[in-house]
């Protein structure tokens, strides 16, 4: 799946990756497309620039470390953005119950009389 399919839902896919705890960058990519089934293979490219802003919006907080020599930013779930986790997944029922009622059904609707 490309990420310009995603419009919209990124940041809601990793609020929801981070709110299992703190992961860096790499690791949320993998959990990404573990937790889809590999559907989900998005590129750094895409990835980094929505945790900046997540981070930006005080939804996600971050923090170096040294992991086997190497320096790597781990992410986690702030206060807000389980907040705004939360906001999201009710508004993806609503969005998701409405389109449903167009394409989840076999036969359309009768029309009333």
């Amino acid at each position: 799946m490309k990420a310009q399919a995603l419009h919209g839902h990124l940041d809601a896919l990793l609020l929801a990756v981070l709110e299992q705890g703190a992961l860096h960058g790499y690791a949320i990519i993998e959990a990404l497309r573990a937790r889809s089934g590999g559907t989900l293979d998005l590129p750094t490219g895409t990835i980094y620039p929505a945790l900046r802003r997540l981070e930006r919006a005080g939804y996600v907080a971050s923090e170096w470390s040294i992991v086997n020599g190497r320096e790597r930013r781990t992410y986690q779930l702030t206060e807000a953005g389980g907040r705004a986790l939360a906001g999201e997944r009710a508004g993806w029922r609503e969005f998701s119950a409405t389109v449903g009622r167009f394409l989840g059904a076999d036969e359309p609707p009768t029309a009333p009389a």
